[in-house]
């Protein structure tokens, strides 16, 4: 696999094909193709080959035959090689970035900083590879001792988003490998091509072959289910919508497999009347934009308090307004297109359905002639709360602001979602900040900050967002058993 780019961007097929598998380049076992597209033009990249039930089920047999040498490899050697990813992507920053650009559709400036974001993963577990520690110590009543030891919990399957084809990977790849556990990975259709050139970054990293099997295909059922199936796969990890990730529960509850669900969001993001504005603007572009707002994390709802509102809105509208939209690699384009004609559509309806409820546009940049996805970045005022956007992500550059004027009404509004995934405030009394933040039900907060994400925090949510946390020194311990050994061993 060449990461100069020119084999992954072939306009067919590799020889040897798109399937990692056991270390080697392979075609799906039928043959199956599929192809992958554009967003800014809505041309296909490539067609590339799609994995079904018998490639599944071989890199099951893959990463269990190399699951027991992994295991036993010294945590300093499983270290030393996610080091050595972490500095080969770094290498290959722009490369990575335009293979991002190129699937996705995420303006460049986005794509570089989600490499820079991924890499972190590698570095961060790294590091945490030699932490895993056992204790040892008398038992209270005496007569014997205690082994506490901490082991891979063995063959690990992910099921990663389109919206970032490389952090989501490497948030699941890294502590897994870390951890000594082999690691099946499905990317989305969208976007296999960022996740095969990560597989050969590991591979030149010195990754045995088998630890990491990736299957790009357009059957995910059909794969997911043959690996939910077998008793050997024993971690499941899986980032996407809430009522996908209830059905994937559904299934993992017949073999009892340990599970991690990254699901759904509706962030509110609450601007109290003792806001610096200017720097409240900041964060909302922040927590809005990144991405294109195709972010689960995204501020998806804003709660502005009565008395700053009018400047909020203007300086928030007028820098929405202002942003460059179209192809991720035009030069000062900060918005690229979004990932799909059905992305579009979705984002449009609920923009239509808010309006129609009595909101106004109060702010709206402009889509570049031609095609490609793309939605202009928009300002909704006086959005009401039975508004479809304000219980749906709306995972597209559009901000629908409300106003309040007391704390508790607020936080029983932006309570009320089945959703607690990520949350932001903004305030200069730091004890209001973090007693609304303490009372908001959501896994992550950020106060005073429009960007939450940090390989070294646990990330993950409350009620319907998840389940489990990735990142942080949380992130190794989902893919570890906790063994107790009764040692006789009079003191």
């Amino acid at each position: 696999m060449n990461l100069a780019g020119i084999d992954l961007l072939a306009k067919a097929p590799l020889a040897e094909g798109d399937v990692f598998l056991g270390g080697r380049w392979l075609p799906a076992a039928d043959g199956r193709t599929y192809p992958v597209y554009d967003p800014a033009t809505g041309d296909p990249i490539r067609e590339i080959s799609s994995a079904g039930p018998e490639d599944a089920r071989a890199a099951i047999e893959a990463a269990e035959s190399a699951a027991r040498g992994w295991r036993t490899t010294p945590a300093r050697r499983r270290s030393e090689i996610l080091h050595d990813t972490f500095e080969l992507m770094r290498e290959h920053t722009d490369i990575l970035a335009r293979l991002i650009v190129l699937e996705n559709g995420k303006a460049y400036r986005d794509a570089a900083a989600e490499v820079g974001y991924a890499a972190e993963f590698f570095r961060w577990f790294a590091e945490e590879a030699v932490r895993i520690g056992s204790s040892f110590g008398d038992a209270p009543a005496g007569g014997y001792r205690h082994v506490v030891r901490k082991h891979p919990v063995g063959v690990t399957a992910f099921v990663t988003p389109w919206n970032f084809p490389a952090a989501m990977a490497t948030r699941k790849i890294a502590p897994a490998l870390a951890a000594g556990c082999p690691v099946l990975l499905k990317p989305a259709p969208e976007t296999p091509l960022t996740a095969l050139a990560i597989a050969a970054l590991l591979t030149e990293a010195g990754l045995p072959a088998g630890l990491l099997n990736v299957l790009p295909t357009d059957r995910a059922p059909e794969v997911v289910s043959a690996w939910l199936g077998d008793e050997r796969v024993r971690k499941f990890s899986f980032t996407g919508s809430t009522a996908t990730g209830r059905l994937l529960l559904e299934q993992a509850a017949a073999n009892v497999v340990n599970v991690t669900m990254e699901l759904g969001g509706n962030a509110p993001f609450v601007v109290c009347e003792d806001a610096d504005v200017d720097a409240a603007v900041r964060g909302a572009m922040d927590a809005k934009m990144r991405g294109g707002g195709e972010v689960c994390i995204a501020a998806n709802r804003f709660y502005v308090h009565a008395s700053v509102a009018a400047e909020f809105t203007e300086k928030f509208g007028a820098a929405m307004a202002a942003v460059r939209i179209g192809p991720g690699m035009a030069e000062g384009v900060t918005l690229g297109p979004m990932i799909n004609r059905a992305a579009v559509d979705k984002i449009r309806s609920l923009v239509d359905d808010a309006v129609a409820r009595g909101a106004r546009i109060a702010a709206q940049g402009r889509v570049p002639h031609g095609p490609g996805h793309f939605h202009p970045a928009t300002v909704l005022t006086d959005v009401p709360d039975d508004a479809r956007m304000m219980h749906e992500e709306v995972f597209g550059p559009v901000a629908p602001l409300t106003t309040f004027t007391d704390e508790d009404e607020m936080l029983a509004r932006a309570n009320a979602t089945v959703h607690g995934l990520a949350s932001y405030v903004y305030s200069r009394d730091v004890g209001r900040a973090l007693r609304i933040a303490e009372r908001l039900e959501a896994g992550m907060v950020g106060v005073n900050r429009g960007l939450l994400s940090d390989p070294a925090a646990p990330f993950g949510g409350v009620k319907q967002s998840g389940l489990g946390r990735e990142g942080g020194r949380e992130g190794i311990e989902a893919f570890l058993e906790t063994q107790y050994i009764a040692l006789d061993w009079p003191l």
